[in-house]
């Protein structure tokens, strides 16, 4: 698993987002062409999620891309009080009797048996506007956003975008957040992410219709402050596993 973690990039945000009060773990699980996802599900299921709840983290969330992509692709959702709650989570996992005896089968699982290529990881850092993780009941659909940036700068002032007005704007026509934050590591930095939980894709689609025409949107696109803040979005629609406490 490849983390890569820019200190400078860290740091310049850090000043600015100061505020912050949880850290998000994202894993994508990239999935082999063919092969048996069981021993992956079974895994998250009955050892892993079971361990962290445990530990009292909550709302793990557990998805599967909404599609016929390929290769698919499976994404767990980890909140964290802090970075150093991140990291007392690995070491209580470490120690941890009962999760370890759940994950035996995944742990020694041959290489024919294990269902996926790899697990790319991102970490993303809450900010004052939206600074905890939400669960949207009822939530069928969720989409996963991606705001790549030109380079720090310009990350800074999309997030102060957020910040300022468009969570209140996504209040009122109907787009819920379920987490939101800036990628302090990963493979497409600069970047923010978030995500949101809709009843169907109907409410999802009059919620965005809504969007766009928001006076308030209107207004500060047009603002030089918030001027080339971003250059590229990649979006992602999931659906919750059963497992999934989202």
């Amino acid at each position: 698993m490849k983390l890569c973690i820019c200190v400078a990039f860290l740091i310049s945000l850090c000043s600015f987002l100061s505020a912050q009060t949880q850290v998000y773990e994202l894993r994508t699980y990239e999935m082999e062409f063919g092969k048996d996802a069981g021993i992956l599900h079974t895994y998250l299921e009955n050892a892993l999620i079971p361990a962290l709840n445990r530990q009292g983290i909550e709302n793990v969330g557990a998805f599967e891309e909404s599609g016929e992509a390929l290769p698919k692709k499976i994404y767990l959702l980890i909140a964290y009080d802090d970075l150093q709650a991140l990291q007392v989570s690995k070491e209580e996992l470490d120690n941890d009797e009962t999760y370890q005896e759940d994950a035996s089968a995944y742990f020694i699982a041959s290489e024919e048996q294990v269902p996926f290529k790899r697990i790319a990881t991102d970490l993303i850092m809450s900010t004052t506007g939206f600074p905890d993780l939400t669960k949207r009941d009822n939530a069928s659909l969720f989409e996963l956003r991606l705001y790549e940036s030109r380079n720090e700068d310009a990350l800074r002032r999309k997030v102060k975008m957020f910040n300022d007005s468009e969570f209140d704007i996504f209040d009122e026509v109907g787009l819920p957040v379920v987490f939101f934050g800036y990628n302090i590591a990963g493979d497409q930095m600069p970047c923010l992410t978030y995500l949101l939980g809709f009843k169907d894709r109907a409410a999802h689609d009059e919620a965005w219709s809504k969007f766009g025409p928001h006076p308030e949107w209107q207004r500060i696109i047009k603002l030089d402050e918030y001027a080339n803040a971003m250059n590229d979005i990649t979006r992602v629609f999931l659906k919750p596993l059963p497992y999934s406490q989202l």
